[in-house]
């Protein structure tokens, strides 16, 4: 019997299936479990806090429901891997919520950018714009409409709550680099492997606290954080699939993060 694969071999899509039914095109799962250990985000006590990762058994195959098992769950937006929504910032308050974001910008192209020796010889390592520029000359430029992954190797730490949050001493972007990739850049957002997108430190920097979150929603750009297995990633040429919860009027979701990359 002929595959549709074969019997379309104009079709654009021709290639991908055939590469995803023969294995030569992996999917690669960039999403970190989530469960009751999840590292969350800790805030000062004097604001907010999300929850953590909950559930409650609705039946598990008893008196409740003989034939079902399933759960009732709690948690916050931002647990876990998830999407950051322009809407989720102050300076993005008038743009889209996590249901409105184009389906078209779920699926992107991805540069990968890896300092994870820098990152870790220095827990409170920031790229900066000059790394961005250096990566560039060397692999090419960053993909308008793509995104970039910054690579910090702090997947390794997701075992531990103490470990990944570190005392607030986590890896980042500067001020001045968040701001030139937001407003003078064509990429879409950024994606990274700690609880947030913002370095640990990053309410403190005095020219622009937290300028990830300032700078990219407000120039309706998006976040994705707690990213895990970037190292399976070649610097270009992996297409990022990313798929939160259409949740009317929410600041971001839960996602489940893939990677479609040619071996």
């Amino acid at each position: 019997m002929t595959s549709a694969v074969d019997t379309q071999p104009s079709s654009p899509t021709a290639p991908l299936l055939a590469g995803l039914l023969d294995g030569s095109v992996e999917v690669v799962d960039l999403t970190s479990p989530l469960n009751e250990e999840t590292p969350l985000i800790q805030l000062p006590p004097e604001r907010g806090q999300p929850w953590a990762f909950e559930r409650e058994v609705i039946s598990h195959y008893d008196e409740a429901g003989p034939t079902v098992y399933w759960n009732n769950i709690r948690l916050s937006e931002h647990t876990g891997t998830h999407f950051d929504a322009p809407i989720h910032w102050v300076t993005g308050k008038d743009l889209d919520d996590v249901s409105q974001v184009p389906p078209q910008r779920l699926v992107a192209p991805a540069c990968v950018l890896d300092f994870s020796a820098e990152a870790t010889a220095d827990p409170d390592f920031l790229l900066q714009r000059h790394h961005v520029e250096a990566w560039q000359e060397e692999h090419g430029p960053l993909i308008a409409g793509g995104w970039l992954l910054y690579r910090t190797g702090w997947e390794s730490r997701q075992g531990s709550q103490d470990d990944f949050l570190n005392g607030r001493h986590t890896p980042g972007i500067s001020t001045e680099c968040a701001r030139w990739l937001a407003e003078e850049t064509g990429i879409i957002g950024v994606g990274v492997e700690t609880v947030g997108t913002d370095a640990g430190q990053a309410g403190e920097f005095g020219d622009q606290p937290y300028p990830c979150h300032w700078y990219f929603h407000g120039a309706d750009k998006y976040g994705i954080t707690q990213l895990r297995n970037l190292h399976r990633l070649p610097p270009r040429g992996a297409v990022l699939i990313t798929a939160p919860l259409p949740i009317v009027g929410g600041s971001g979701s839960p996602a489940r993060v893939l990677a479609l990359v040619t071996r």
